[in-house]
């Protein structure tokens, strides 16, 4: 089992940066890949970035390549999101998720985390 507590949502303007953490309990944080996803008003849940656990491999959404970074911290159990030059139709709610391969972590399945607001304004 893997519960998910994410952190670090707020209000920013457009062009500036916001960095998430999301804070997994369970013993087997280490061997599980991460990711975000995000969700805005009236539309459906969208991948944003994920890491596997084995090598660090980082996967994005094209949306989002050059602006965010993912990473990880197995000793602290954290995951990270950092976002730069955010824009305000990334105003969405933020989730945090886990899973056992980065395949299903992408595909949607797995552990989430109840999610941050984050919202920039123009």
């Amino acid at each position: 089992q893997v519960q998910l507590v994410e952190s670090g949502g707020g209000l920013v303007q457009a062009g500036g940066s916001l960095r998430l953490s999301c804070a997994a309990s369970g013993r087997t944080f280490s061997t599980f890949a991460m990711g975000w996803f995000r969700q805005a008003p009236g539309k459906e849940r969208e991948f944003v970035a994920a890491i596997s656990w084995s090598d660090g491999r980082k996967y994005y959404a094209d949306s989002v390549k050059g602006r965010f970074t993912i990473s990880r911290d197995n000793a602290k159990k954290t995951v990270y999101l950092q976002m730069n030059s955010l824009k305000p139709e990334e105003t969405a709610v933020y989730y945090c998720a886990a899973d056992q391969s980065t395949s299903t972590v992408v595909a949607g399945e797995g552990y989430w985390g109840q999610g941050t607001q984050v919202t920039v304004s123009s």
